[in-house]
């Protein structure tokens, strides 16, 4: 077997891999030189508490990374478990500004837009990155957090959207 055949399995068993890990699903926000951006997104995740912060992984081929790439600052918005329309929207379906068609927008006092009804939206001041293969990581400094009233997320799983199910309480954390 070669090198590249090597590489080749190895990359189509990580896929298969990450089928398997359920991540909440959210869509990422930015505005630059007055141009909204917008796309659906699960490789999201906390990245400090001290200084809060979180990180996103944006593929480079994606509209939203040339403006991320320039400093825009961004918003994760995660999604409820009704709101698979806007995941749907913001992962291709419309495109540009018609991604702001799906769900009800607003903007914080910077202009970065939010969603007004998402569980959560964590706006961020962009505070570093770097680059891997064929992604960017992009750092957000915590600045501003809307929390929604119900805990209820639109989970991506194999290739499809579902939500998360609570335990018996029998199972359950305390």
């Amino acid at each position: 077997m070669s090198a590249h055949e090597t590489q080749n399995d190895l990359r189509n068993a990580m896929l298969q891999a990450m089928r398997r890990l359920a991540k909440s699903v959210s869509v990422i926000t930015c505005i630059h030189n007055g141009q909204r951006y917008a796309m659906s997104a699960s490789a999201v995740d906390s990245l400090s508490a001290d200084p809060p912060s979180l990180l996103i992984c944006i593929n480079r081929s994606s509209s939203i990374h040339p403006p991320l790439f320039q400093g825009a600052d961004f918003c994760v918005n995660i999604l409820a478990s009704n709101q698979q329309d806007i995941a749907l929207a913001c992962a291709g379906r419309l495109k540009g500004e018609e991604r702001f068609t799906a769900g009800s927008w607003n903007a914080n006092a910077n202009g970065v837009p939010y969603l007004a009804d998402a569980q959560a939206s964590v706006i961020c001041r962009q505070d570093g990155r770097f680059e891997y293969g064929t992604h960017s990581v992009f750092i957000g400094r915590i600045e501003e957090i809307f929390v929604g009233n119900t805990v209820s997320p639109l989970v991506y799983v194999d290739g499809v959207y579902t939500t998360s199910a609570p335990l018996p309480p029998e199972l359950a954390c305390a």
